[in-house]
């Protein structure tokens, strides 16, 4: 009891710190900054790479030919290797949508050494460029998985040009229907920011660098001195390898919540979400097994002491403890209410963070067990060895 006692004045300490003093990753106001219309509005090269999308792509496709946007701007959608029709599927969307060209492009398999989504990136940026010569001002790189609404692209680039920016992205907003997307996947959001406060990473002069990759409006320009994508061909978390080589550069990035960009994705199991998460958790720890146990007793106790200092510390009549607990569960839940207010989910989902950070917990081991089995960072039926091995 007496260690208890100690772990739980740590975690309120923690979750004071986290409230305070972590960028006020908890709030959600974090949205496009303020924009005007250019005067020109510049030529924009949609760029999106798709493996074995048929499921979602009408839902997604559409929007992308339907932007209302008043430049010059065309669709490339890059079948990465696709067994179940996506390349035809998408050339019929189009043939049925009127607005945007589109162009299907099929890049073969990836070289060695990259990933498939960089891979398909790559082809369709020279795809675009070449189309293009000197001409083309910015690149949408969205998932295939991702619905815009009509004034998406609009938006982006106004911003972009308003604020001077090299790199502009939106979190879209996951699909919240069923039972374990509404206890994980706010939860994946909020863990995301906590990691990377959007206004740290907003800092003109800030360290902080990441990118939410369903939607990233980058410069060409930017994205030649960065060398991307081949500066980064290896990552398995590819966003945000993206803002740090554009920041790294001396470009300016911005990231925020998004208001009319969607994930149409469905995860209905547990197994979906779970896949989800562990297919590039352990990478996030760079594959060390130091950062790895860190993480974990960092969870522990910051997630999961404080109820178990509250019932512990009721059971044996230890005040002091539960109160330490108490305090830190509240914090600890408070800082999710605006999270779950941004995905209209109620609030009695926000005492549950701590079990949704134990699965989390298993989730990230579970990554680091299946890297050790040669099975980690597989998506669609590839793997990808960590970057030191490739």
């Amino acid at each position: 009891m007496g260690l208890l006692s100690i772990a739980a004045a740590a975690a309120v300490l923690v979750w004071l710190w986290l409230t305070l003093g972590q960028g006020m990753f908890w709030r959600t106001d974090v949205r496009l900054p303020a924009r005007t219309p250019p005067a020109r509005w510049p030529a924009v090269a949609v760029v999106v790479p798709a493996r074995d999308e048929a499921e979602v792509l009408p839902y997604s496709l559409p929007s992308l030919l339907a932007q209302d946007y008043p430049g010059p701007a065309e669709v490339y959608l890059v079948d990465d290797g696709s067994t179940d029709g996506t390349g035809e599927l998408a050339r019929r969307l189009a043939r049925g949508t009127p607005g945007l060209p589109l162009t299907v492009v099929h890049p073969g398999d990836p070289e060695p050494g990259w990933t498939g989504k960089l891979w398909a990136l790559r082809h369709g940026i020279a795809c675009a460029r070449a189309a293009r010569p000197g001409g083309l001002r910015y690149l949408l790189l969205t998932d295939a998985d991702i619905a815009h609404e009509p004034d998406s692209l609009r938006e982006l680039v106004a911003a972009a040009e308003s604020a001077e920016l090299d790199l502009v992205s939106q979190m879209a907003r996951l699909r919240v229907v069923g039972v374990w997307e509404r206890l994980v996947v706010p939860a994946f959001v909020y863990f995301f920011a906590q990691l990377y406060p959007f206004r740290w990473i907003n800092r003109p002069a800030g360290r902080t660098a990441a990118a939410a990759g369903g939607c990233v409006l980058l410069r060409t320009d930017a994205a030649v001195r960065a060398g991307v994508p081949d500066a980064i061909r290896q990552a398995v978390i590819d966003d945000v390898s993206l803002a740090r080589a554009v920041r790294d550069c001396g470009g300016r990035i911005w990231l925020g919540l998004a208001e009319r960009v969607d994930s149409v994705r469905p995860y209905p199991a547990l197994g979906d979400l779970w896949r989800m998460v562990a297919r590039s958790a352990y990478a996030q720890l760079r594959h060390r097994p130091l950062l790895l146990a860190g993480t974990v007793a960092g969870i522990a106790l910051v997630y999961l002491v404080p109820p178990v200092a509250l019932f512990a510390g009721l059971a044996a009549g230890r005040p002091a403890t539960a109160w330490a607990g108490a305090a830190a569960w509240l914090l600890m839940s408070g800082t999710y209410v605006p999270m779950l207010r941004y995905y209209r989910q109620p609030l009695v989902l926000a005492p549950l963070l701590p079990a949704t950070a134990l699965l989390y917990l298993l989730m990230t081991v579970d990554s680091a067990v299946q890297h050790y089995r040669g099975r980690g960072a597989a998506w669609k039926g590839r793997t990808y060895a960590r970057p030191s091995d490739a």
